[in-house]
């Protein structure tokens, strides 16, 4: 896949451009970085930390001079100063407020700590746009196989709208990564 840095903007600052568009969102530190590269087949598109709250912009990738893929900010990360996360939450609303290319959001979640409130928050939130939402429960890699049974029960058994789709997604060993990219493609259609 062709892949083209647009930059980084803020929410006031977008630039509105002639593709659909997916975001990813996600806390800090679930692997927004590494599922970007994983997704998008490149290493380093994406600069992957181990530092959690790192991506404080909307970041543009053009892919295939088809669609926008965008990374988000985290949430979730408190050492940053006030005033930058009340501006991350003012971008937030703006982007999924008046992004006229938004076609869904994909929204990662660490498969560990899965369901956590913050993230049971963030899926609400999202939902609310009215925006097609997957969640992708990442680092899959790090559990055994009877723990990942577990956590995809958990996921049936949320009382959300069944309109959210979840899978289960490892940027490591690529598991779910044809599932998602699909998922991507479907609503980037034109």
């Amino acid at each position: 896949m062709k892949v083209e840095f647009i930059g980084s903007f803020t929410g006031n600052s977008l630039p509105e451009l002639p593709y659909p568009e997916v975001a990813v969102a996600g806390r800090s530190n679930v692997g927004k970085s590494s599922f970007v590269n994983a997704v998008l087949d490149r290493r380093r598109v994406a600069r992957v930390s181990s530092t959690p709250g790192m991506t404080r912009t909307i970041n543009l990738y053009l892919c295939d001079d088809r669609f926008i893929l965008s990374d988000l900010p985290g949430y979730g990360y408190s050492k940053a100063p006030k005033f930058e996360r009340e501006r991350w939450r003012r971008d937030m609303e703006i982007y999924f407020g008046r992004r006229a290319a938004l076609k869904g959001c994909v929204l990662l979640v660490d498969v560990r700590h899965f369901p956590m409130k913050i993230d049971l928050d963030a899926m609400r939130w999202l939902h609310s746009f009215n925006h097609q939402l997957l969640v992708v429960l990442t680092k899959c890699d790090k559990l055994s196989r009877a723990a990942l049974a577990e956590k995809e029960k958990q996921m049936a058994g949320l009382a959300l709208d069944p309109a959210i789709q979840y899978r289960l997604f490892s940027a490591k060993t690529g598991l779910g990564k044809k599932e998602v990219i699909g998922w991507i493609m479907k609503r980037t259609k034109a």
